[in-house]
C-alpha cells in the first residue's frame, strides 16, 4: 500500500439492482455538475468553499492561544454543530492530552452531574448555533448558568444577525467568532465549527485539511462519479436503508455524522436513504440473521481497519477444537469475521461498499469527510434533491416554540 494513500474504496453493487438507462442520464449529468464545483470552488462562497484552499476562517490563530490554558472544554450544540468535532475526538483520541465534553441532548442528570463536578470558571465552554436559535443550545448553556457579563471562558459561534446567541455576546462582551451564513450545519466540520475545536485540541488543522482536495484529483475522481450515479440510481429502487457496518469502534462518532449528512440532505419528498449504525462484530450476534435472511432493502456500508497493533493469543491448553485461535491477535480475528461477512454478502448477492482505513491520522480523517461531503451533495443535486436545506426540521422547531410560548 502506498504511503500517501489513507483510505481503500471499493463497491460491490450487482447490475441487476441498478437502472443502467437511468445511469447513462446521470452520467451527463454529474459531469456537469462537478465541472461546476471544481470551476467554482475557490471564488464562490457556497458549501464547497470550506474544502478550497483559499478558505479564510473567521478567528485568527494568534487570538485563540489565550484558551490553550484550558485542560477542560465543553462543546454545546446540535446537529452538525457539534457532530464533526466529536468525530475528531474519538477518531483521533490517543492525540488529545484535554478532557472535551460534549451536550448534544437534554440531558437533565449530565448537566447536575458536570455543575456538580467541576469547577466552571476553570472550564472553556464552546457555544454553536449557526441560526443562533437552537432550543436545546440554549437551554443547556442557560442551565448551566456560563454566560455572564465579560465571561472570559465562554466563546459563541452563530451567524451574525440579529438571533438570541449574537444578541448575547454582543450584550454581555463575550468572545465571539461569526459562523459563515453559507455553510450549513452539517456541511461546517472545515470551517470555524469544526477546526476551531480541533486546534483546542491540540491537533493539527493544516493536517485535517490537507487530503480534502483528493477527490479532484483526476487519478481519484472515477470513484466519486460511479458511487454518486450508482447510489442517485439506487434511490429509485427497492434499497431504501443504508447500514453502516462499523469494526472500527474510533469512527461511531464520525458515524453519526455521517448519519445526519446523508439523512438530512437526502431526505426530501419521498426519497432518501435510512442510514442505520450496527457495531461489528457485536451485531453478528444480534442483527445477522435480519441482514442476511430478512427484507432486501440494505445497502451495507463496511468500515474497516485491517493494521494488527495488539499481541497475539498464546494458549497453550486449548485443545484440539480451539486451537484455531492460538497465536492470533484479536484484529487478526476480527479481520477474519469481517472477511466472513462480506464473503456471505456476496454469496447472498447483497450490495455493499467497503472503506478501509489505512491509519489514524488527521488527513484520514479529513479525507473521509469531504469525501461524503461531496458524495452525498451531488447525489442530491443529480437526483434533484436540494442537499442544504431541511424543511421538515423546520416543522418541528417552529411548532416546539409555539408550544412553549
Amino acid at each position: 500500500m502506498k504511503k500517501n494513500i489513507k483510505i481503500s474504496y471499493k463497491n460491490f453493487i450487482q447490475k441487476e439492482y441498478l437502472n443502467l438507462k437511468l445511469k447513462k442520464k446521470l452520467n451527463n449529468k454529474y459531469s456537469k455538475i462537478f465541472k461546476k464545483i471544481s470551476k467554482n470552488l475557490d471564488n464562490t462562497k457556497d458549501t464547497f468553499h470550506s474544502l478550497s484552499d483559499k478558505f479564510i476562517f473567521n478567528f485568527n490563530i494568534k487570538d485563540l492561544s489565550k484558551f490553550k490554558k484550558y485542560k477542560t472544554i465543553v462543546i454545546i450544540g446540535m446537529g452538525g454543530s457539534i457532530l464533526g468535532s466529536e468525530a475528531i475526538y474519538s477518531f483521533l483520541e490517543k492525540k488529545i492530552k484535554k478532557n472535551f465534553l460534549f451536550i448534544n441532548d437534554i440531558d437533565l442528570e449530565k448537566i447536575k452531574k458536570l455543575k456538580s463536578g467541576k469547577d466552571l470558571k476553570k472550564t472553556l465552554f464552546i457555544i454553536i448555533s449557526k441560526s443562533g436559535t437552537t432550543i436545546e443550545t440554549l437551554s443547556n448553556s442557560f442551565a448551566l448558568q456560563i454566560i455572564k457579563k465579560k465571561s472570559k471562558n465562554v466563546i459563541i459561534i452563530s451567524e451574525k444577525k440579529d438571533n438570541p446567541l449574537y444578541v448575547l455576546a454582543q450584550k454581555q462582551q463575550l468572545n465571539y467568532i461569526e459562523h459563515k451564513s453559507y455553510i450549513s450545519g452539517r456541511y461546517s466540520v472545515f470551517s470555524e465549527v469544526g477546526m476551531l475545536p480541533a486546534y483546542l485540541m491540540g491537533l493539527n488543522i493544516k493536517k485535517l485539511r490537507e487530503n480534502i482536495l483528493i477527490h479532484f484529483k483526476k487519478k481519484n475522481q472515477k470513484f466519486l462519479k460511479e458511487s454518486s450515479i450508482t447510489l442517485s440510481s439506487l434511490l429509485k429502487t427497492k434499497f431504501k436503508n443504508i447500514i453502516f457496518f462499523n469494526y472500527v469502534p474510533q469512527l461511531t462518532k464520525f458515524l453519526y455524522w455521517n448519519q445526519q449528512l446523508i439523512s438530512e440532505s437526502l431526505g426530501k419528498s419521498g426519497r432518501g436513504f435510512l442510514p442505520t449504525i450496527s457495531q461489528a462484530p457485536k451485531d453478528h450476534h444480534s442483527l445477522l440473521q435480519l441482514y442476511l435472511d430478512g427484507p432486501r432493502d440494505k445497502l451495507f456500508y463496511i468500515f474497516s481497519y485491517e493494521k494488527s497493533d495488539d499481541k497475539k493469543i498464546y494458549q497453550k491448553n486449548l485443545n484440539n477444537k480451539l486451537n484455531f485461535l492460538n497465536k492470533k491477535s484479536l484484529s487478526e480475528i476480527k479481520l477474519a469475521q469481517k472477511n466472513a461477512f462480506i464473503k456471505a454478502l456476496i454469496k447472498n448477492k447483497i450490495p455493499y461498499r467497503e472503506f478501509k482505513i489505512i491509519d489514524f491520522s488527521e488527513q484520514t480523517l479529513g479525507e473521509l469527510f469531504s469525501y461524503f461531503i461531496l458524495e452525498t451533495a451531488i447525489i442530491g443535486k443529480i437526483s434533484g434533491i436540494n442537499p442544504f436545506n431541511q424543511p421538515a426540521v423546520e416543522q418541528v422547531k417552529t411548532s416546539t416554540k409555539k408550544l412553549l410560548a
